[in-house]
């Protein structure tokens, strides 16, 4: 097989690449190892940046999130008894989130794959790159029973932290960063009406919470628990009476209760590799950062990675810039750790510490009362809430 541009990952990233490039018609394969099924199973992000809207409808995938997804200008933060909105689109000059989940984002994506007749090899084992430091990379896979080779201009890595793409890089030619947090998220999502329009943040002395939903049905919200937790020791009932626990009384009185549909604890961690490329391989997402969710910035930094190699690629193949190769990881980078550094930040001034003395808590309480009575303050967590603006490669 022979093809321009090959993805390993069929996760969004990867399908969300693939359709742009479609679209420019420059020719790619994915390439992803589980099941179109498993990966729709994934239950992960709902809140998508002004950018990673904008980035869809480019992409001509837009017409469900616009029909189904709810357009939020704003978000509370609950700390110390004190309930504050952060009204979103006046202090960045108009720029919202939209809540649409990421499950639905992929099946759109999946969708207008299959419409344009796009080749995505699903089931695909032991994907190996090859020749990554050379003009002629190809990938090896086994796929129904067959050993196949996929030749390539260029790879691009969107197979996640756990992926193939990463470990195909010399340890020595890459350097990584990481901070691990000392808690997990508890995270249960119920087909009830969510408690709020809008997201709600609580930092409280039991620790943190998290509102939020998937539609006017549909809600998820999130627990901070210790690592050691386990899912099987939180009944329904046990969530929703800790959850009313860490919002104040009017929020947890109007609180609708239901059956889970999943619940899960998902680690805490902030990780960069760095550079982002090798050769002629490109990592997009989570194959080279991860984020903690309080900033929800997962979904949305892989976004912002595809825009740039995307544009790197149409530029390449349109224009013949292979120069601007080399810029990709640098671009990137300059976006990742600004978003790196809001949500370490907001996890931070969120969250309760096992360590956590009398001083360091009057110290959270302190600057989100500061933050919260600015204008700066409040633009500053507007602006990095939104998205900050896509990076150009020149």
């Amino acid at each position: 097989m022979k093809t321009q541009v090959a993805i390993i990952g069929a996760g969004p990233s990867g399908l969300l690449l693939g359709q742009l490039l479609h679209r420019q018609g420059i020719d790619n394969v994915i390439v992803e190892r589980r099941s179109g099924e498993y990966v729709l199973s994934r239950i992960r992000a709902g809140v998508l940046e002004q950018g990673m809207v904008d980035l869809l409808r480019e992409a001509g995938v837009d017409q469900r999130m616009d029909e189904e997804g709810i357009p939020h200008d704003g978000f509370e933060l609950v700390f110390d008894n004190r309930r504050v909105r952060v009204a979103l689109d006046e202090l960045t000059g108009g720029s919202k989130v939209m809540v649409y989940g990421q499950t639905e984002v992929t099946r759109d994506l999946m969708e207008a794959r299959a419409a344009a007749g796009a080749t995505t090899l699903y089931e695909a084992e032991n994907v190996q790159p090859h020749n990554l430091d050379s003009d002629n990379p190809y990938l090896t896979f086994e796929h129904d029973g067959k050993t196949v080779r996929l030749e390539c201009d260029y790879i691009a890595g969107c197979d996640g932290y756990h992926g193939v793409s990463r470990q195909a890089i010399p340890q020595e030619r890459i350097k990584e960063f990481e901070k691990v947090y000392p808690f997990g998220w508890l995270g249960m999502l119920s087909d009830t009406p969510p408690v709020s329009d809008e997201l709600i943040y609580a930092r409280h002395e039991r620790g943190f919470s998290l509102c939020s939903m998937r539609s006017a049905t549909r809600s998820r919200y999130y627990l901070q628990v210790p690592l050691d937790e386990k899912v099987e020791d939180w009944s329904d009932e046990r969530f929703w009476e800790e959850l009313k626990r860490r919002l104040p009384d009017e929020v947890a009185a109007k609180l609708i209760t239901g059956p889970s549909i999943e619940k899960s604890i998902a680690p805490l961690r902030s990780y960069v590799v760095e550079p982002m490329q090798y050769g002629r391989l490109f990592l997009v997402g989570d194959a080279a950062h991860i984020v903690p969710p309080t900033g929800a910035k997962g979904l949305n930094l892989a976004a912002s990675d595809v825009n740039t190699l995307y544009r790197l690629m149409v530029k390449v193949y349109q224009e013949g810039r292979t120069d601007l190769i080399e810029r990709y990881s640098q671009t990137c980078l300059k976006r990742i750790w600004k978003a790196e550094r809001f949500s370490w930040w907001m996890t931070s001034m969120l969250h309760n510490f096992s360590d956590q003395e009398d001083f360091n808590s009057r110290m959270q309480l302190a600057e989100l009362d500061y933050v919260t009575s600015s204008k700066a303050g409040m633009t500053t967590i507007a602006e990095n809430y939104v998205g900050l603006p896509y990076e150009s490669l020149e």
